[in-house]
């Protein structure tokens, strides 16, 4: 990957992990509950990583076959893991649309870890009165 490229995708992700964070905080009632939420079940009511993630592709334009091979080749050493990879495979009617589902899935993965790392060091320093 490219340095400009690299450096593209860093920013579009620091994006999404302060937008998820923020959204997920308020709609969970503060950093403990939203915390939780996420590490239940990154689906669950007021989280929605798989909802925000594609809203996300759509506002950034990666919603498609380049925007999917752009995503991809970002998380090119992540491991997919083998559920991942029959579930998608099953939901997939070309090529393009299997780019697309595995760079969401991946990229909601490596969102939720870095979202739980953020809340987790805004409690660390949370001001209590």
């Amino acid at each position: 990957m490219n340095v400009h490229e690299r450096q593209q995708f860093d920013f579009f992700f620091n994006t999404a992990v302060e937008r998820f964070v923020e959204r997920i905080e308020q709609r969970c009632g503060g950093p403990v509950p939203a915390l939780t939420r996420l590490r239940l079940d990154p689906n669950s009511d007021g989280v929605w990583v798989d909802e925000f993630v594609s809203a996300l592709f759509t506002d950034f334009l990666l919603d498609n076959a380049a925007g999917a091979a752009f995503v991809l080749g970002s998380l090119a050493r992540r491991p997919l893991p083998a559920a991942d990879a029959a579930m998608l495979h099953g939901q997939a009617r070309t090529i393009g649309d299997w780019m697309q589902l595995t760079a969401r899935r991946g990229f909601a993965t490596i969102l939720s870890t870095k979202a739980e790392e953020a809340l987790e060091q805004r409690l660390a320093f949370q001001v209590v009165d």
